[in-house]
This record gives C-alpha cells, structure tokens and sequence, in this order.
C-alpha cells in the first residue's frame, strides 16, 4: 500500500469513529422528562417503566410524573384501569422535555360462574372443598408491574408513633431527627417542579418574553417564584385560566423589579 493510501485509510477510519462517537453520545444522554396522563378519571397511581433502562415511576393524584429517559427509549405505561401502552421517546418528546399520554379504558368482563350444588352451608367445611388456583403476577399477564419501593409514609407523631399503648421508635428518631421534615421538603420541591414544568409548557417560553417581558432564561425560576407565592398551581389544575394569567401579568411586575435591584 502506497503511503497516500496508507494515509487517506487512516483518515477514513478516524472519521468513523468520531461519527459513531457523536451518535453514541447523541443518543446515550439521559434527560428527565416530565409527563402527565391526560384521562379524566384514574389517573393516580399508573406505573411508568423504561424498558430500556429500567428506570421507573408512578403518577401522583394529577397524573403527573417523572421519567429519565434517552432517546429512543420505550415507556410502559399499566394500571388495571387501562389497557398497557407503550410509548417510543421520539426526538421532539425528548427535545421538548414533555410526555402527553391518554390510555384506553380497560373493560373487564367476569366469565359466567356456576355454583354447584355441592355447597353444604357448613362455611368452614365448604371452604376447605374449594379448589384453590395459583396466584399469578404480573409477568403472567404480560404487564410490568412496579418493582421499586413504595412511597414511605409519614406517620403523625400524636395517634401513629406515639399512641396510649406503644411507641414506634424508629417513627419517633426520624421525626426527632427531623428526617420527616426533610422528607416532606422534598416532596413540597418536586410537587412545586411538575406544577412548573406544566405551566410552562402550556404558554410556552416566547409568551412570558412577549406577554411579560420574562427572558427565557428567566422563565422556570419566575414561575417557579409566582407557584412558591400564590394560588396559581391550584387555579391551573381547575383550567381557571384567568386567574393564571392575572397572577402571572401581577407577579412580573414585582420580580422585574427584584432583577433591577439585583444588577444595580
């Protein structure tokens, strides 16, 4: 091989390689993607699994969750509430940051039971004579079920740690340690985010520039700002759009004037 061909092989084989770099890196990110179920009715607890990666979640009471996800990757949704679907993570949901999904109703229908006329009316005795399947799982009926730990609770301190017969001791250390107040912080937080996140994306980045005079970048932390000091969250949720954008038109005001006091 001459040293020109030598050299233009050489030259081919690094291109491909930093070509089949970027594209791994391109679609090996991970990015957590804010979602919300759009039905009606049901929407709380619905499990979200990443097949690809095995990450999972579960709505709250608004249907709203969290999923980390890259592109490309497939989303489960189940609940026994709904048919299971899956949904591929396109480069626009990826990009957008947002995931909207209505599931189909799940109809159960109950085969037609016969009762024998072996029953004897002694319960105890009837029971015993009752044949007894297997339980089955969630990977007997094809739905993935949620494998991770489940939410904890906070108990109160008076009627749930502290009763007139016992005292649960670790309940009594996590609220004196104050691990109950942190834990409760949290979830104030990532409520607070979702309530943001949807916000945005329902008016959009260039509204609040065009309406308010709000740089993007200044978009989540302003939102964020108007959900900490008013009812604005509560009013999104029951479509009082007026009183959304009453806030939000009150609210600017009052953090451009926070800016300028800053950059002076």
């Amino acid at each position: 091989m001459t040293p020109l061909l030598k050299s233009k092989s050489i030259r081919n084989l690094c291109f491909l390689f930093f070509l089949c770099l970027s594209c791994t890196l391109g679609y090996g990110q991970q990015k957590r993607l804010v979602g919300k179920i759009e039905n009606i009715k049901d929407v709380e607890g619905i499990h979200i699994l990443n097949t690809s990666s095995r990450f999972n979640s579960i709505t709250n009471a608004s249907g709203e969750f969290f999923i980390t996800a890259s592109p490309l990757d497939t989303l489960v949704f189940s609940s026994i509430a709904y048919i299971p679907e899956q949904v591929v993570v396109s480069k626009e949901i990826y990009d957008s940051g947002f995931l909207s999904v209505t599931l189909q109703e799940l109809v159960n229908e109950l085969d037609e039971v016969y009762i024998g006329p072996a029953l004897t009316g002694d319960l105890e005795r009837d029971l015993k004579r009752i044949k007894v399947e297997d339980q089955i799982n969630f990977d007997d009926v094809g739905i993935p079920g949620f494998l991770g730990t489940p939410e904890e609770k906070i108990p109160n301190m008076i009627g749930q740690v502290i009763t007139p017969f016992s005292v649960n001791i670790e309940g009594l250390y996590k609220h004196l340690s104050g691990y109950y107040k942190k834990l409760r912080l949290q979830r104030k937080w990532q409520a607070e985010n979702v309530a943001v996140s949807m916000i945005i994306h329902n008016y959009g980045s260039e509204f609040y520039e065009e309406a308010f005079e709000i740089p993007k970048e200044r978009v989540f932390d302003f939102t964020l700002f108007c959900v900490e000091t008013t009812e604005i969250e509560n009013h999104f949720k029951k479509e009082s759009y007026a009183l959304v954008l009453s806030i939000l038109e009150e609210k600017a005001k009052v953090y451009k004037e926070r800016l300028d006091e800053k950059e002076e």
